[in-house]
């Protein structure tokens, strides 16, 4: 007994549905970041973007398959499967982010080159890797009731979609100084955005203990707010960013104009999340499962 070690393999890590799919999205991810790295064409803030995503979901699935293999992550300070299920479904919002701005931004038409044709393939590949990681939020989400593990329930997925899509308006922000309105729209983001990330980081940690309230009735609280704030947002942000200013053209990729209007679907992207969040909050609180 003494030569025993204390590693163990866990191989059901692997031949598991959600194994599987993992193991698919890291073959998937090496393979679109492989080939856009071949073409050596992924410049500017899109095409980086792109390849950390790639990169990042690789390295990180890859490891967590790795901790599950050997059974090493009960050693970690952390709730495995809320930093899985969170992790998850942060990939597959990256993964599908990817998957349509790098066709749309490196792609021409008529695609007969083989740089063109290798671009294609990783767009391909990046998204499958979307549905690899869809199917693994799928299969890890919490049945109706269960709320052992809080990011693996519906509010909770929706909580890391809501992070994602305040950083996606961050990323589109300009000319909003000087404009009480829109500096309004741009604290509502930011706000909400850090509440959330907040929310997230201490599930992960497992800090929620340490909070004096109630979980379940804050979240519902929260979530009103940040839905009566969204939807001051939601008004504000179109009215002050397009009041007296029309279309220019020609409009590029970096124009005012688009960069407000993808604010102003990704605000009503957020306002909808919310509203579901606080559906579903409130359900786990008021409706108790038999």
């Amino acid at each position: 007994q003494r030569g025993r070690t204390m590693a163990t393999v866990n191989l059901r890590a692997l031949t598991s549905w959600v194994g599987i799919a993992r193991l698919f999205a890291v073959v998937l991810s090496c393979l679109a970041f492989s080939l856009v790295a071949s073409t050596g064409h992924f410049g500017g803030p899109y095409g980086t973007w792109c390849m950390f995503t790639w990169c990042f979901c690789f390295i990180v699935t890859l490891l967590v398959l790795l901790l599950e293999l050997l059974e090493l992550y009960p050693m970690l300070p952390l709730s495995w499967d809320d930093f899985t299920s969170a992790f998850s479904m942060l990939a597959a919002l990256m993964v599908f982010t990817s998957s349509v701005v790098f066709p749309s931004t490196f792609i021409s038409s008529p695609c007969n080159t083989n740089l063109c044709a290798r671009q294609a393939v990783a767009t391909t590949a990046s998204c499958l890797c979307f549905l690899a990681y869809a199917v693994e939020v799928s299969l890890t989400r919490a049945k109706p009731g269960d709320i052992s593990s809080f990011l693996s329930t519906v509010p909770g997925l929706l909580k890391v979609f809501e992070a994602y899509v305040a950083c996606l308006i961050f990323s589109l922000l300009d000319g909003y100084h000087g404009e009480p309105g829109l500096m309004w729209c741009v604290a509502v983001y930011s706000i909400c955005f850090i509440f959330t990330l907040l929310i997230i980081i201490f599930t992960i940690g497992r800090c929620l203990t340490y909070i004096p309230c109630p979980l379940e009735k804050m979240l519902v609280g929260y979530n009103f707010l940040a839905l009566l704030m969204y939807l001051t947002a939601t008004v504000l942000w179109p009215l002050y960013s397009f009041r007296g200013r029309s279309r220019p053209d020609p409009c590029g990729p970096n124009c005012w104009w688009n960069k407000c209007l993808g604010v102003t679907f990704l605000t009503i992207f957020n306002l909808i999340a919310y509203s579901v969040d606080l559906v579903y909050s409130t359900r786990m609180v008021f409706v108790r499962a038999p």
